[in-house]
């Protein structure tokens, strides 16, 4: 993109730059001003030789086939001055995301933002177009209390993003509902605010993320989010549509109700303008090509303004008192303030001071007295003689004051030192509580538990099949730093779930990757012949063994090693396969193999409601 572009300049000859908003993968989007038609307008702007430079034009023009009022509309999309452009409606107001940072919503305030968003998505799939990223941040609430969009079909372009898919779009819908109810996002597109909780790969219900949402809500949202979540949700799709825009829009209008009134709270929110008014030079006509401009002369200073006189002031100054009533005349007299200052107390005087160390009886040089249950020193310690301090009331010198002038030093055997027997008896508990633990830590250990009593994890006990024995050689350790990927090169496009593939690796079986749900089984004979993972070791390894936990049986599974990473699985050979009744096995490599990208891929998934899905809870490849 042009880096001279700034604000100020024209666009086209129309749009002049106000301000940069965003800028963001080679793309930037400002606020301009038609100079045409005198108004704010949106402008996305990328370089003309940009691989998303045509897509944005196409997503303009289908965009531009969508009318309702909800949506801000496309005005103009052009390529001018090395730029590829497309003019929106300038939206001001509040986007969902601003409005949740305060809180969720409550429970019909959110069905009817969403419900709104639902009718106008649903119009855009009625003409075969589909917005493709429907997240908060494109939801806004303006000053009037209506509820607009923001990029349809135009921001999914500029993100490099394929042409939407309604089940996309449905997915979001409910995503934005979850989201407004809880303040978690759960969407299929990515999102700024937090993402919900996950359990064992599934989205949370939104009643257990937050309490006192309505049970409609709720089951509406974890069987959007959550397709064929339950029995709740098969009778939810028997009675209403919610795999359509315009299904959702009717199931949260009827819940809603009459929504008089809403708008108008809406309104009342604060939804205010906050699009400011920023005053730029006025552009200078060009020259004429035959004549130099004329040199501006420069400005007349401005006169500097005269003095004032200023006048003494003819009023008395006010003064604070406080009021005095006389009883036999009913008087009031003030009691003014006094006119001087009063004088400021008289300076502390300082304490005498206490002398260290107690004179000698005879009256020479002073001598250091022995604190009591302190050791006596060999030779008292003389210092330079020093005035004698001023005696007490008794007679004596403070604080040796007892009666002879001297303290007696009392007899300290060396082995009566005080806190000693403490020391003493707290060793001995000391010693026999370590010795307590290391019986208990023998016991546990004897019985085949953890040092806590614990049962030992599968995975640091050595599991033992009837086809192993302990004197089998060992497996390998796991390997570490392990990342996984999506691989579905038979989809279109070809991704499955590509967000949920870290979980495989993460080290929680209570997370998982799960497959898309078909209505029929993979194989030679369904419509794709599987769907898997790609994990990248980090460098050559060689692979001896790879435990699988999987959710859901049976599920056969074929596992491919190659050095660099692949593009399909035609032509490879498997170094093992294995087919999995239950939710975890150890597959042993049938020959050494080594390799830097393991595949993961499932050729049979379990049956689930409503179709066919695949979860991969853990990988650990052991070299």
């Amino acid at each position: 993109m042009p880096s001279s572009i700034r604000p100020g300049d024209v666009l086209a000859d129309r749009y002049r730059l106000v301000d940069l908003l965003t800028e963001s993968g080679g793309g930037r989007f400002w606020r301009a001003h038609d100079r045409v038609l005198e108004r704010h307008v949106a402008l996305h702007v990328i370089p003309e030789d940009d691989e998303r430079a045509g897509a944005l034009l196409d997503a303009a023009r289908r965009s531009a086939t969508v009318h309702d009022r909800r949506l801000l509309r496309v005005l103009d999309a052009d390529q001018a001055d090395g730029l590829c452009y497309v003019v929106n409606e300038w939206g001001s107001g509040d986007s969902l995301d601003i409005m949740l940072a305060s809180g969720p919503l409550g429970p019909r305030r959110a069905a009817w933002l969403v419900s709104e968003v639902a009718g106008a998505v649903a119009a855009g799939h009625e003409v075969g177009v589909s917005h493709g990223r429907l997240i908060p941040e494109n939801v806004i609430v303006d000053n009037t209390g209506g509820v607009r969009l923001i990029g349809f079909a135009v921001d999914a372009a500029m993100h490099g993003l394929p042409a939407g898919r309604v089940s996309t779009d449905v997915a979001d819908l409910g995503g934005l509902l979850y989201c407004a109810l809880t303040g978690r996002w759960p969407g299929v597109s990515s999102s700024a605010l937090p993402d919900a909780p996950l359990e064992q790969g599934r989205v949370l219900r939104p009643r257990q993320v937050r309490a006192g949402i309505p049970r409609p809500l709720d089951t509406l949202c974890d069987e959007v989010v959550n397709p064929y979540s339950g029995p709740a949700g098969a009778r939810l799709r028997e009675l209403h549509d919610v795999a359509s825009a315009q299904g959702i829009a009717d199931y949260l209008g009827a819940f809603v109700g009459d929504p008089a009134g809403l708008v108008e709270a809406e309104a009342a929110a604060g939804h205010r303008d906050r699009t400011e008014v920023i005053a730029l030079p006025p552009l200078p006509d060009p020259p004429a090509r035959d004549e130099d401009p004329a040199p501006e002369a420069p400005p007349e200073p401005e006169p500097e303004p005269e003095p004032q006189p200023v006048e003494p002031s003819t009023e008395l100054p006010t003064q604070a008192g406080l009021p005095i009533f006389d009883d036999e005349s009913d008087d009031v007299s003030w009691l003014d303030r006094p006119g001087e200052p009063a004088p400021p107390p008289p300076p502390f005087e300082e304490p005498p001071e206490r002398p260290l160390f107690a004179p000698s009886p005879s009256g020479g040089e002073p001598v250091r007295t022995p604190r009591p249950g302190s050791r006596p020193a060999a030779e008292p310690i003389h210092l330079a003689p020093t005035p004698p301090p001023a005696p007490s009331a008794r007679g004596g010198f403070w604080p040796w004051d007892t009666g002879t002038g001297a303290l007696p030093a009392t007899e300290d055997p060396a082995d009566d030192v005080p806190g000693r027997s403490w020391l003493r008896l707290a060793g001995v508990i000391a010693a026999a509580v370590l010795l307590l633990v290391a019986v208990v830590v023998a016991y546990n250990l004897g019985r085949g538990r953890t040092p806590l009593g614990a049962l030992p994890d599968d995975d640091t006990t050595p599991s033992r099949t009837p086809s192993s024995s302990p004197s089998s050689s060992p497996l390998g350790s796991p390997i570490t730093g392990v990342t996984a990927t999506d691989f579905d090169p038979q989809g279109d496009p070809p991704e499955e779930n590509p967000d949920l593939a870290p979980l495989a690796v993460d080290g929680d079986r209570t997370t998982a990757w799960r497959t898309l749900t078909y209505e029929q089984n993979l194989g030679p004979g369904g419509i794709k012949t599987g769907v898997g993972l790609v994990l990248d070791l980090g460098a050559s390894h060689a692979v001896s063994a790879v435990d699988l936990s999987l959710l859901g049986s049976p599920t056969d599974v074929s596992l491919y090693l190659t050095d660099t990473a692949p593009t399909k699985v035609a032509g490879l050979t498997p170094v093992a396969t294995t087919s999995m009744t239950g939710e975890r096995d150890r597959v042993e490599l049938t020959a050494p193999a080594s390799g830097r990208y393991l595949t993961v891929w499932l050729t049979s998934l379990p049956q689930v409601p409503g179709g066919f899905q695949g979860q991969v809870a853990e990988v650990v490849v052991r070299g």
